[in-house]
């Protein structure tokens, strides 16, 4: 094999941008690789490991169905860690409101484009809380889902930027936060990860806890309802039953948008590495997950699940949550981003403060180059989760 650059792979370009790929080399290829990269204009060249000879007669299958490949732009994003969250709904979404004002405006490397919110922003988070504050979506979840593309059974919402869904004004009318999240959206023109709002189904009355995500337009571009609820009894500590009151969504969720392709989970999906494995092996660079850990599982499982999340797939991942109030459920803070060698980019404590970073496709290709576990899965051994 020759010491010339291998052009990065452009298969399966994603929402218009090149999805940066380092493709595996040949079992035959035992010596150094390099593969060029083209970013924002200059070449980032970047040598591959080489591959260990297998003994005769083992028959390996990698890259079959595990690809390097993945969508993501240079991106400016800000966590908003809200605080003081009452029982005044319409006071609470002011506060997020001006809040994301200020997030869009004082990053310190420029203006932000795509801003998150935590979970439940818009009331008290408490099993008690989701009957009341819980708002009609209008079938939102449906339309968002029978716009969304890509194989049978993980499709992606807007793929390749197609498949927004404009809110029309009886859906409005239905909603003070989704218009709220919607105009904030539009009025900054950025990415606008709206937390989560409790969602009551109109035709079956089942309670969800519901993320909805907006474009530069306000259009609604991504919604999942949170998988995995939040049922655990720590004795002494803490005892919580979302299931008392919630019904679990059903799918997992990625989307499309300016910036690429990304996952989307809400607080206690993190501790399941399923959805993040199938997430970055379709392409997402980033899962993002608006959370609420408490003062009891925080210190033991918040960074710790995120960093896990970010090595097993070398994707970014990041997680924002409410401050912790004076009282009521004691949210444990720390918003956080972590990059894909599970290294630290940026936190915070657990006040209300604004988190801002940067995401980086160069650096998912470096750490992709440097190990590169995407060549090496073992799919003769185990199943491929991410193409059952």
């Amino acid at each position: 094999m020759s010491g010339e650059p291998m052009a990065a792979s452009r298969a399966g370009d994603v929402g218009g941008h090149v999805p940066w790929s380092l493709p595996a080399p040949p079992l035959a290829a035992a010596r150094m690789l390099r593969a060029s990269v083209a970013l924002a204009g200059r070449a980032l060249t970047l040598p591959l490991a080489p591959l260990r000879a297998c003994p005769l007669g083992t028959s390996i299958r990698t890259m079959a169905t595990d690809t390097a490949a993945f969508s993501l732009q240079p991106v400016r994003l800000a966590l908003v860690q809200l605080g003081e969250t009452s029982a005044d709904k319409r006071a609470n979404l002011q506060r997020a409101q001006d809040m994301v004002a200020r997030a869009v405006s004082g990053g310190p490397d420029g203006r932000a484009q795509m801003v998150l919110l935590p979970e439940c922003f818009n009331s008290p988070y408490g099993v008690n809380f989701f009957g009341t504050y819980a708002e009609s979506l209008s079938g939102l979840y449906e339309k968002v889902r029978a716009a969304a593309s890509g194989d049978g059974r993980w499709p992606v919402e807007n793929a390749g930027g197609r498949g927004a869904v404009t809110l029309d004004d009886a859906t409005l009318a239905k909603s003070e936060s989704l218009r709220m999240l919607s105009a904030t959206a539009k009025e900054h023109g950025i990415v606008l990860v709206g937390g989560s709002i409790p969602e009551r189904d109109e035709q079956t009355g089942a309670l969800y806890n519901t993320s909805c995500v907006f474009d530069e337009s306000g259009r609604v571009i991504a919604v999942h309802r949170k998988l995995h609820l939040f049922d655990i009894d720590i004795p002494g500590k803490m005892t919580f039953q979302e299931s008392q009151t919630l019904s679990a969504g059903n799918q997992i969720t990625m989307f499309d948008c300016a910036f690429g392709r990304f996952g989307l989970g809400i607080c206690y999906d993190m501790r399941f590495p399923e959805a993040a494995t199938i997430a970055a092996r379709h392409g997402a660079a980033a899962m993002l997950y608006p959370g609420a850990f408490n003062t009891t599982t925080g210190p033991l499982a918040w960074e710790l699940l995120l960093r896990a999340r970010a090595v097993d797939n070398q994707i970014y991942t990041v997680g924002c949550s409410p401050a912790r109030p004076t009282e009521g459920y004691p949210a444990w803070g720390h918003s956080t981003v972590v990059d894909p060698l599970a290294q630290i980019v940026t936190t915070c404590e657990e006040k209300e403060t604004i988190v801002w970073a940067k995401l980086d496709p160069a650096r998912v290709a470096e750490v992709r180059h440097n190990v590169p576990v995407s060549s090496q899965r073992r799919f003769d051994v185990y199943p491929d989760v991410a193409h059952t």
